[in-house]
């Protein structure tokens, strides 16, 4: 009988030969696999900074990033399930080795002995890859405090560790105060609500055993009640729960960010000093493609003019609709989603609810791999790998036979899991210099979809359809890469500010009747979209882009001015503050007095764009004129947008090339020129 002892058999979290064991890792795997880990990189450390130990790539890469890239693939199997499955039990084991593994990062990205073996690195013995990451690598090392001395060096590390701990504290609230909140309405509440929210919500209260319909905050719910409930009454309720989330206005203050959202700007603006620059918002755009924020406030300020004659006539279309057809004088805040979805009904006699049942989850899912498929000359297959949730799904991505790429698709909603979607890699693409193999990426697409109803698959809103192509782009970014340097390959060392173009880029087939005919069919006909109906919603595609740019302009210009006041706001009031005068200067529609907004803007508090956020309008330049070349080869060749050779260019030049050069670059290699603002303008009806 052979008995295993290998600790990796014993730790599902040390088990490195393939996939991650998610269906075996538990709360208590992670503080010894952690700790391990962290041994085994502190000694990979010790041994690459010895005076003695070679200032070559091939030696450090053999030696200190066999040995992190294991810490970080272990660390980012604890962080997703801490995102999709939270448990107290999961939850305190991370917040246990979050302390750790973040002052362990701190140590690296500050060493000045490892800074030393890499400006000492021969650039001409480094291949094109490796003089590029290493360059990102000189820049991390002064981004990361390794010129920082004594004192400043020290407290340099604490404020990455409270930084760390405080942005957990503030997704764990905003979580939890959603969470928190539920409604138990009677059916009559519901009028004007989807049949399949009513059946859901129904469902949801019976499995708690109550009567009625269990209300929640979750998307599924939240935003259909908002836009179809004929209750003003029933909508102002969950208006206000929802926008006083984690904070002093809502009935659960134990969650409430507000101190937490002046501490982690404090401990930002005095990390700025401490490596000699002005405010936050200059070190965040250190590696990004805008050189300065006065150049992205100036960007931002130039669009909020370019859109607001369209937001003012938006608004104004929506007052008189109101008066006429809906008898409300005086909208509030509640009521604009309402009015919004009465007016796209009666102007486009058309409803996202008319569109749903076409959408189911399969067919459309089919119809984006047929897509991708067709345009990156790739097979999608069905594979299998333990997951964290039955409702987890795994698929493999070939050429010619030949393995690219893998990704899990996590589509539902649930209890326990953080809203919004995402992309985030399991692993990169690249070529192990431990054994000489090729590691191929895998990503994970996390998306939170209702579920589907009395035993029929899921429906998707048009939104949802876009979200699930917006995730999938950044997911072909990652898996696609042809670049075999781990730190360069895939979406790895791409300008923050450059990441959305694949996903932005893929949110453009949505929209093409030749691609969205083959990815409809009706839930109980199976009949596809038909025709008049898609032009329909081509005719609304539009409908509020005024509004809806402004809005994202408010977001993006409040994080860039937050991020960059000579000091940073003491206290809410003072962050509150600053987000009413950009209202002031941008907005067309304000919200009341006691919404809180910031307090559950996780992009800027804890989701890696502070001083980012803008990044989203920027790529969205770039994709939308990246996408005009595939609508420039369908008028050329009289065919659909999904030509195979624009595909193969674009592949070629953007996905496949990921970090490995700057992004203007690849853009230009794509397009053979720089990026212009006309085809977004064109796409949104402002031109």
């Amino acid at each position: 009988m052979n008995v295993r002892t290998d600790p990796a058999q014993l730790n599902p979290l040390l088990d490195f030969t393939d996939l991650p064991r998610f269906d075996a890792i538990t709360p208590e795997a992670v503080e010894p696999a952690i700790d391990a880990l962290l041994d085994e990189a502190d000694r990979a450390l010790r041994q690459a900074t010895a005076a003695d130990f070679p200032a070559q790539w091939s030696a450090l890469a053999s030696t200190l990033d066999v040995a992190t890239e294991r810490l970080s693939r272990a660390w980012g199997a604890v962080s997703h399930l801490n995102s999709v499955v939270d448990t107290p039990a999961l939850r305190a084991a991370y917040n246990a080795a979050l302390p750790k593994v973040t002052e362990f990062w701190t140590r690296l990205g500050a060493d000045e002995r490892l800074y030393a073996k890499y400006k000492a690195m021969d650039p001409a013995a480094l291949t094109a890859e490796q003089a590029r990451a290493r360059e990102n690598a000189l820049r991390g090392f002064v981004l990361g405090g390794a010129e920082l001395q004594g004192e400043a060096k020290a407290r340099f590390a604490d404020i990455q560790e409270r930084s760390a701990a405080l942005a957990q504290k503030f997704s764990e609230n905003a979580l939890d105060a959603t969470d928190a909140f539920s409604l138990c309405v009677p059916a009559e509440e519901l009028a004007g609500v989807p049949a399949d929210v009513v059946q859901a919500t129904a469902a949801a209260a019976r499995a708690d055993g109550l009567e009625g319909h269990k209300l929640t905050l979750k998307m599924p719910v939240y935003l259909p009640v908002m836009q179809f409930a004929h209750s003003s009454a029933l909508r102002e309720r969950l208006y206000r729960a929802y926008v006083t989330r984690a904070s002093e206005q809502s009935d659960r203050p134990e969650f409430d960010n507000a101190a937490v959202m002046a501490e982690l700007l404090a401990l930002r603006h005095e990390e700025a000093r401490l490596l000699g620059h002005r405010h936050f918002a200059d070190v965040s755009l250190v590696p990004k493609m805008a050189d300065s924020p006065e150049q992205v406030v100036a960007f931002l300020r130039d669009l909020a003019t370019k859109a607001r004659p369209f937001a003012e006539q938006d608004l104004a279309d929506m007052r008189s609709f109101a008066a006429k057809e809906l008898g409300i004088a005086e909208p509030q805040a509640w009521d604009w989603p309402y009015i919004g979805e009465k007016l796209k009904e009666a102007r486009y006699a058309f409803s996202e609810q008319e569109v749903k049942p076409y959408f189911t989850a399969p067919k459309v899912l089919g119809g984006l791999f047929h897509i991708v498929e067709t345009l990156f000359e790739v097979a999608i297959r069905r594979d299998s790998a333990p997951t964290w949730h039955p409702g987890v799904e795994f698929y493999r991505i070939e050429r010619d036979g030949r393995l690219i790429g893998q990704f899990y698709l996590d589509p539902g909603a649930r209890t326990g899991k953080r809203g919004g979607a995402w992309m985030d890699d399991v692993r990169a693409r690249w070529r192990r210099p431990d054994n000489a193999t090729l590691q191929t990426p895998v990503a994970h697409l996390v998306c939170n979809f209702a579920d589907g109803v009395g035993g029929k698959p899921a429906l998707l809103t048009h939104d949802d359809v876009i979200t699930l192509f917006h995730e999938f782009g950044h997911g072909l970014h990652h898996m696609l890469t042809q670049v075999d340097e781990r730190d360069v390959s895939g979406i790895s060392g791409v300008e923050w500010d450059a990441v959305e173009l694949p996903s932005q880029f893929m949110e453009n087939f949505c929209w093409e009747w030749e691609v969205l005919r083959h990815m409809t069919a009706h839930v109980d006909t199976g009949e596809p979209l038909p025709r008049a109906l898609f032009d329909k919603m081509l005719a609304a595609k539009n409908f509020q882009s005024g509004l809806q740019t402004l809005r994202q302009v408010e977001f993006a210009l409040f994080d860039m001015l937050l991020h960059s006041q000579p000091e940073p706001p003491a206290d809410a009031a003072a962050i509150l503050g600053l987000l009413d005068r950009v209202r002031d200067e941008v907005a067309v529609l304000k919200p009341p007095a006691y919404s809180r907004t910031p307090h559950t803007f996780s992009h800027i508090f804890a989701g890696g764009y502070s001083a980012g956020y803008y990044s989203y309008k920027w790529a969205e330049v770039l994709s939308a004129d990246a996408y005009a070349a595939f609508e420039e080869a369908a008028q050329q060749n009289g065919h659909s947008t999904l030509d195979v050779e624009t595909g193969r260019r674009y592949r070629r030049s953007i996905l496949e090339a990921g970090g490995s050069r700057p992004a203007m670059e690849s853009f230009v290699a794509f397009r053979g020129r720089e990026p212009s603002i006309d085809a977004l303008l064109r796409h949104q009806g402002m031109a």
